[in-house]
Parts: C-alpha cells; sequence; structure tokens
C-alpha cells in the first residue's frame, strides 16, 4: 500500500513539474529594414516538428517544453534565424532580407537540386528553396531530389514598340494596364539563378508592380493625371515623359459589398507545393479580410466542375476556411466547365451596386472541353457582359501558361497577379484589397497627340499587347483596361525631341506621291509638347467620359526630378536589360541599381527594397550588361 502510495506521489509530482516547465511564448516578428510585420513565417521549436506560424499582423503564440528551447524562424525571402528561448515569455525577431543567396549559387547542366524547401505557413516556396540549395553531379543518386520535368511554360510572343516620328504617325493610342503579374514572375526566375524568357518580361507589368506618390483626385473624377519631363537616363540626348494616373481610394468599410465566387483549379496539375497549397493559403487571408456583407462562393474544377461551397456570409470565416482545407488536386482539367459555372453562381448571388467578381486560382493548364485560347477568350468576353469582373491568378512552374492567363484577364474586365510566394499573396489580397477587387472606372484609354514642332520621334515603353486602334478610342464598345480603389497606373514615354542629333530609330520611308503633311503655324508658336486625352466609363455605365490635359515642352532636370519618375525608369531600364533591347542605350545594371536606390521613397511595405536586392543579384545573370 505504502509503494503505491509513493508511486502515485511520484507521479503527481512528475505531471505538476512537466506542468511548469511547459508554458506558452508570444512574439512578434518583423521587417529588420522596414519595420513591417511579416506574416505566415515559419517558427520551430528546434530539434522538433512542432511549431507555429505568424498571423497577418506578424503576431504568434506558441508552447514550448522548458527554458532550453530554441526556436528557429523561417521566411521566404529573409534569413533563418535562430533565438534561444531562456526565461522569457515574449520573443520578438527582426528578420533581414537574404540578399546573398544568388551570389553563392552556381547552376551547371550536370548539376541537380536538392529538394530542400522551408515550409511557411503550410507552404512550400521556391524562394526557400534557393536558401537551401546544394548540387551534386548527376549520377549521384539523390533519394530527395526534385524530379526533372519537361517544362512546358507559355509566353505570347512581345514585338517591343518602336520609335515613330511624330509627324507622321502624332498619335499614340493604348489602354491602361494594371496588371502586375509579370514582376513577380520574372521575380521567381531570378531567385532560382536564371534569367527570364524575354517574352515573360513586360515592362509596363513590371513598372505597375509598384505604387507611386501621386495626389489623390478632386471633384468627381476617379483619378488623377501627373507627368513629368526630363532626361533619359539611359539615353542623354532623350527626354522621357512620366505619366501617373491615382485612383480614388475608398476606405474599405465604405466599399460596396462583395459577391465573390472562388474558381479553384484542383487538377492533377496543381497537385505540388507551389500550387494548390498557396492557393488555400492565400485565399485564407483574404477571407480574412471580408466583412459580414460580404458573400462567398467556391467553385473547384478538375475533370468536371462542383460547387463546394453555396453563397455563404463572410463573417462565416471558419465555414469558408473548412471549404478550403478539404481541397485536394487530381485528375484532368476542364477549365471552360468551371468558368461557366462560377459565372453562373456569381450571376445568381449578383449584387445589384455591388462588386460581383469571379476570382480564378490556376497554372492555366486547361486540356478538357473548351481549352484553346481563343474558344476560352470568347468565353469570357461573352461571360464581362453578366457585369461579373474576373480576377486571374496565377501559380506554378514548368507549366505555367502566361499568355492563356493574362488574356484571360484582358478580356474579362479584370486583373491578372502571379503568386509566387504568401507574402505576394499578402500584397494582393490585403496591401492591395480595395485595388484588387473593387473597380472605380472600367475601359479606361489614353490617346497622345503629339507635336511635331516640339517632337522628333517618341517610344511607348511596354504595353505592346494594350494598343488600340486610333479609331477605338472613342469607340465605347472596345473593352479597354479597369482601375480600382486607390490603384495607380504609370506610363512611360522616350522622346526625341525636334530638332535633336540624336537617332530617332523611326526609320525612313519615301515621301508621299500624292499628298503633302505640313504643321499648323500655332504648332511651332505654342509651348505645348503634346495633348492627352483620357477616357473612361463608370463601373455600371456604357457612354465613355472624356479628360484633356497638356504636357509643355519644359523639362526638369533629373536631380530635381520626383522618386516617381526615377525609381519608374530605373524599373523600365531594368525590364529593357532582361529583354536585352535594341532600345537600352547606354543602360546598365549599376545604373539601374543607383536610380533605385535613390528613389526608394517611403517603400512602406519593402517593395522598392526588394528590387534593389534583385538588382544586386541580376549582374551575376548578365554577362556583364
Amino acid at each position: 500500500m505504502k509503494k503505491n502510495l509513493f508511486l502515485l506521489f511520484a507521479l503527481m509530482l512528475f505531471g505538476l513539474t512537466a506542468t511548469a516547465q511547459n508554458r506558452t511564448i508570444t512574439g512578434t516578428v518583423t521587417d529588420l529594414s522596414g519595420g513591417n510585420p511579416l506574416p505566415g513565417v515559419s517558427i520551430t521549436i528546434k530539434g522538433t516538428s512542432k511549431g507555429a506560424a505568424t498571423d497577418k499582423h506578424g503576431k504568434y503564440s506558441l508552447a514550448i517544453p522548458g527554458d532550453d528551447a530554441t526556436l528557429v524562424f523561417r521566411y521566404i525571402g529573409y534569413m533563418t534565424q535562430e533565438a534561444k528561448v531562456g526565461k522569457r515569455n515574449v520573443v520578438d525577431i527582426k528578420l533581414q532580407l537574404d540578399t546573398h543567396t544568388l551570389h553563392e549559387v552556381v547552376v551547371t547542366e550536370q548539376s541537380i537540386p536538392r529538394a530542400l524547401a522551408g515550409k511557411v505557413a503550410g507552404v512550400f516556396s521556391r524562394r526557400d528553396a534557393a536558401e537551401n540549395m546544394t548540387y551534386a553531379p548527376a549520377h549521384v543518386p539523390l533519394h530527395d531530389a526534385a524530379p526533372i520535368v519537361h517544362n512546358t511554360e507559355n509566353y505570347a510572343f512581345i514585338k517591343e514598340n518602336a520609335f515613330l516620328d511624330a509627324q507622321k504617325n502624332p498619335l499614340s493610342t493604348f489602354s491602361i494596364d494594371v496588371d502586375n503579374a509579370s514582376y513577380s514572375n520574372v521575380r521567381r526566375f531570378l531567385n532560382q539563378g536564371q534569367r527570364p524568357p524575354a517574352d515573360a518580361v513586360r515592362i509596363e507589368e513590371m513598372v505597375n508592380y509598384f505604387n507611386y506618390d501621386y495626389p489623390q483626385p478632386t471633384g468627381d473624377a476617379p483619378f488623377s493625371i501627373t507627368t513629368e519631363l526630363s532626361a533619359s537616363p539611359w539615353n542623354k540626348n532623350n527626354q522621357l515623359l512620366h505619366i501617373g494616373l491615382q485612383g480614388k481610394r475608398v476606405a474599405t468599410d465604405q466599399l460596396p459589398a462583395s459577391n465573390l465566387v472562388f474558381l479553384i483549379d484542383v487538377s492533377g496539375s496543381m497537385f505540388s507545393p507551389d500550387k494548390l497549397q498557396l492557393v488555400k493559403a492565400g485565399l485564407k487571408l483574404l477571407v480574412d479580410e471580408l466583412r459580414p456583407q460580404d458573400m462567398v462562393s467556391m467553385v473547384v474544377y478538375a475533370g468536371a466542375a462542383g460547387l463546394v461551397l453555396p453563397s455563404t456570409s463572410g463573417k462565416e470565416k471558419k465555414k469558408i476556411i473548412e471549404a478550403l482545407d478539404k481541397l485536394e488536386a487530381g485528375g484532368s482539367t476542364a477549365g471552360g466547365a468551371g468558368i461557366n459555372l462560377a459565372y453562373k453562381v456569381a450571376e445568381e448571388s449578383f449584387v445589384k451596386g455591388g462588386n460581383n467578381r469571379v476570382i480564378l486560382a490556376s497554372d492555366g493548364d486547361f486540356n478538357v472541353g473548351v481549352s484553346s485560347d481563343s474558344e476560352l477568350q470568347r468565353l469570357i468576353e461573352k461571360k464581362r457582359e453578366t457585369g461579373v469582373f474576373l480576377t486571374v491568378l496565377g501559380f506554378g512552374t514548368g507549366n505555367y501558361k502566361d499568355s492563356r492567363m493574362e488574356q484571360l484577364a484582358n478580356k474579362g474586365n479584370g486583373n491578372y497577379a502571379y503568386i509566387d510566394n504568401i507574402r505576394e499573396a499578402q500584397k494582393v489580397f490585403v496591401n492591395e484589397f480595395g485595388g484588387t477587387l473593387f473597380t472605380i472606372a472600367k475601359d479606361v484609354k489614353l490617346q497622345l497627340e503629339f507635336n511635331p514642332a516640339k517632337v522628333k520621334a517618341y517610344r511607348l515603353i511596354g504595353y505592346e499587347n494594350r494598343a488600340l486602334a486610333n479609331e477605338e478610342f472613342n469607340d465605347d464598345k472596345k473593352d479597354a483596361g479597369d482601375m480600382g480603389s486607390g490603384h495607380t497606373v504609370t506610363a512611360l514615354y522616350e522622346i526625341v525631341p525636334a530638332g535633336s542629333s540624336s537617332e530617332s530609330l523611326a526609320g525612313n520611308v519615301d515621301p508621299l506621291k500624292y499628298q503633302k503633311t505640313s504643321l499648323d503655324p500655332k504648332a511651332k508658336r505654342t509651348d505645348e509638347m503634346l495633348t492627352m486625352k483620357l477616357r473612361y466609363k463608370e463601373p455600371d455605365g456604357e457612354t465613355s467620359r472624356l479628360m484633356t490635359t497638356t504636357v509643355t515642352s519644359q523639362a526638369i532636370p533629373v536631380e530635381q526630378t520626383s522618386d516617381n519618375l526615377r525609381f519608374s525608369a530605373a524599373v523600365a531600364a531594368c525590364g529593357m536589360l532582361l529583354r536585352d533591347s535594341e532600345h537600352k542605350g547606354n543602360a546598365s545594371y549599376p545604373m539601374v541599381l543607383e536610380l533605385a536606390k535613390n528613389a526608394r521613397g517611403k517603400d512602406e511595405e519593402g517593395y522598392r527594397i526588394e528590387f534593389v536586392n534583385l538588382v544586386k543579384s541580376m549582374g551575376l545573370l548578365s554577362d556583364g550588361r
């Protein structure tokens, strides 16, 4: 009896000791350079599989077994950090961007990457793999080596805009573009130590990935227009015209109710961790932003399409997240059937005056039913007449169909983003929630008329797939780009001033035999370099409104230009270098780096410093350019 009592006492004492040793540690993880909270940081207890992840505010909570525990913090693109807990109950950590990964990795044709990807809130990232990448000869068997797959990624051919003679071609007409998928996709290639394909580099999307400090609009106009003229950084004989549009910022609590349909590709091609798992993690961030008046439905498609969640209030976050957690990948890809069903569900729950939108998440690899690009585009064009907008989110590598995803967004009155990690998901769904999902103006077009007395030739940088015929500017039936709450749009023109000795590269055309062109005498007397017209429609309108402004030929010195002009010029020059453009002039990565470093501005989210760090790595892939 005494022996049993002794054993019972010992067990109780052991349990009390164990309970005393277990305690909960809390803390916040932030970015060292900007001080911004980092969501989705993986925290594990060293030597165990036990861990947690930070929430959208960078906060975490984790039970530890004792004072000897060491916490390991891992995050996409940042240096892994360890911290011994000791007697502390609060462990705050500042993570530093990893700028050395690409400098330490050399890839050869006979090398195989080991699949050592770090996990972020249940999501694997290619960037993490780069942090831990090692290489071995191909003939050495590696049990955890990544499988070699045939690369079927697809990009639409881009024929770069050429210089045009201002007297023979005085009009330049294009649709705005608020997509930014190209930048994050290019970043993915660079983080893997590869030069991106030239056609993956859409310069206007790289430039528009970043926000710019333009004034808020006044009056009834949904956006303001800002222009700036200075010398071109890559050709001192030419000028650079910077055009900026700023969308009216509407507070989240004042935005209309949303009717969202998540259209999720769960086919076999979405099985890898950087696809469906990342889709689910990103959409969870969006769900956390929803209000009670917002409604969410969920449609999935593989070999067939199906409704997995009927229209559900944003206040039932647990129910929505549970539906996401149940999704698994497998089967072929009936993209057309999924699109049809998603629009049908959106129409059934249509909110008049609200934000009705299908959010498509896929790698674009459709192969069942309506699957050709032309068929899908016609389908989307028909569906946009319902008043339902489209957001297209691209995921994955190896079989990614960028050209298809971009065209679907263009035809569907929508926007297009490529999500390569959880931080990009946070940018799209949290930081830019209003601009991504709430349209304030649609079919926004620009038309510039250049004054040949002031301009010898000009070139629009980027926007090749957004070009419009001049007569389409006044055609309200012609689809164009849409603009969201708080969004900025930036466009750049390189200009050869009249009388300049600089080569315009516009080419020579024989004089016309049957007609002559001559300047209006007023063109020489005015100081106007160009007249800019802008057309837009209300989100539910069918008739466009016109805005007009002029730009003078008075250029300002580079040192007096805004951060807006200099940073956008740096990104554009970087894009030209990556494309090896014939128009890159004397641009170089050191020049890009100098421009960008001195034009970071506020950079509250740290996106610009990330670009600076990418540029530092690009020199390794540039062959000295």
